[in-house]
Order: C-alpha cells, then sequence, then structure tokens
C-alpha cells in the first residue's frame, strides 16, 4: 500500500474520532441541560407547594378571625 493512502486512511480515522468525541460532547451538554431543567422544575414545584401552603394558613387564619368576629358580635348581642 503506497504511503500517500496509508495517510489519508489515517486522517479519515483521526477526523472520524475527533467527530465522534463532539458528538459525544453534545450528548454530555443536552444531559446536563436536562437536568438543569429537572431541578428548575423541582424548584418551581417546590416554590408552588410552598404558596399552596401559605395560601391554606391565610385562609385558616381568615376562618379564625372571622369566627372570632361571629362570637364578639353574638356576645354584644
Amino acid at each position: 500500500m503506497p504511503l500517500q493512502q496509508q495517510q489519508q486512511q489515517q486522517q479519515q480515522q483521526q477526523q472520524q474520532q475527533k467527530q465522534q468525541q463532539q458528538k459525544q460532547q453534545q450528548q454530555k451538554q443536552q444531559q446536563q441541560k436536562q437536568q438543569q431543567q429537572k431541578q428548575q422544575e423541582q424548584r418551581q414545584e417546590r416554590q408552588q407547594q410552598k404558596q399552596q401552603q401559605a395560601k391554606q394558613q391565610q385562609k385558616e387564619q381568615q376562618q379564625q378571625q372571622g369566627q372570632q368576629q361571629q362570637e364578639e358580635q353574638q356576645g354584644l348581642r
């Protein structure tokens, strides 16, 4: 096999390896992005849950205040 052909083949192989490495890096980056998205979604869910809990607490407080007012009015009468 002439030298030139061998060299060309080696170059092609090297290029293919480079391409594969690039693909692997891209896949890694995508995986990282997906993980980040998942983390953000989880954070959002947690925040929403906290907000809902806070809303429920407010409702309970309002109900308690309402009962107190009714009791006071009844007591006054």
